[in-house]
């Protein structure tokens, strides 16, 4: 199969242009730079040079391609447009398409407490005042894919660990740095439901390979609250774990980082993606990304 992923030399999508090349499909990346091109020839895929602004260039890629992959970043309404008008131009095309959403859409304020609200692909949930607008971009690509203009199909992932990569053990080890410690939220309970990368590749290879047009598909391996995460972070470089207040959340990390990241619980689950596509994680425990000479690099050890 001949695949395009836009986003490839990101953290997701390098990893997922990786996983399809080895798994003998023929892969190309999106990339605006030549140190970029390089990164992308070492993993034997092919560089595509061109950036998202510039739709028509993109559409000509895709129409090369037998699927595309979006792994990358936008804001939200330019996410939307963007998305909207690959699909418009790919109507009627024999052409299968992944859109990456994430979990942070059904996640819920708690301040630190747990919540007991899990969710699977396609239990209803009341969407996240943040970033709520990405449930219009999710409903617009599944209707897409049972209209049978484009087969396409969504992948909504928890948090991603793995290979020193994980941005919200990031933020745990650069909070060391500024403040000579390791902060939680509250009771530091709430957590984000977590997928290692290599497994989360696994699915969209699946999705590609015998996904159903116009589905949703979860990728859960785990859980592990904040407070349990900032304390083995803690101990990996020495320094105390505590708990903070939500004002000082926001000195610390941000309004934005501290509501979306640190002050919310968002727990999902995934039957479909195992029923449909026969996906079993290998990588349970995210433990065992804490340590990762990327993240200690954060905090100068």
């Amino acid at each position: 199969m001949r695949i395009l992923v836009l986003g490839a030399t990101g953290y997701l999508g390098s990893h997922i242009a990786r996983h399809l090349t080895a798994s003998g499909h023929r892969v190309s990346g999106l990339t605006r730079s030549s140190d970029r091109d390089a990164a992308l020839v070492m993993e034997g895929v092919r560089p595509l040079r061109g950036d998202l602004s510039q739709l028509d260039a993109v559409i000509d890629m895709m129409r090369e391609h037998d699927a595309t992959i979006y792994a990358a970043q936008l804001m939200l309404q330019e996410e939307f447009d963007t998305i909207a008008a690959l699909l418009k131009a790919m109507d009627g095309k024999l052409h299968s398409f992944l859109f990456t959403s994430g979990t942070g859409l059904l996640s819920q304020r708690t301040d630190g407490a747990w919540s007991e609200d899990s969710f699977a692909e396609d239990d209803p949930f009341i969407p996240s005042k943040y970033i709520g607008y990405r449930l219009v971009t999710e409903t617009m690509i599944r209707q897409a894919g049972t209209s049978g203009s484009v087969r396409a199909m969504v992948v909504r992932p928890p948090m991603i660990w793995g290979h020193g990569g994980c941005g919200h053990l990031r933020m745990f080890y650069a909070d060391a740095v500024r403040n000579s410690d390791v902060a939680y939220l509250g009771a530091g309970l709430n957590l984000y439901s977590n997928v290692h990368v290599d497994d989360l590749a696994e699915v969209y290879r699946l999705a590609l390979e015998k996904g159903m047009a116009g589905a949703l598909y979860h990728a859960v391996a785990g859980e592990l609250n904040n407070r349990m995460l900032a304390e083995a972070v803690a101990r990996d470089l020495g320094v105390h774990a505590h708990s903070v207040d939500f004002a000082e959340g926001v000195r610390r990390w941000g309004k934005f980082e501290t509501l979306i990241g640190m002050a919310t619980c968002s727990r999902s689950r995934s039957p479909r993606t195992r029923r449909e596509l026969g996906w079993t994680p290998r990588h349970l425990n995210i433990l065992s990304d804490v340590g990762h000479p990327a993240y200690r690099a954060l905090a100068g050890r």
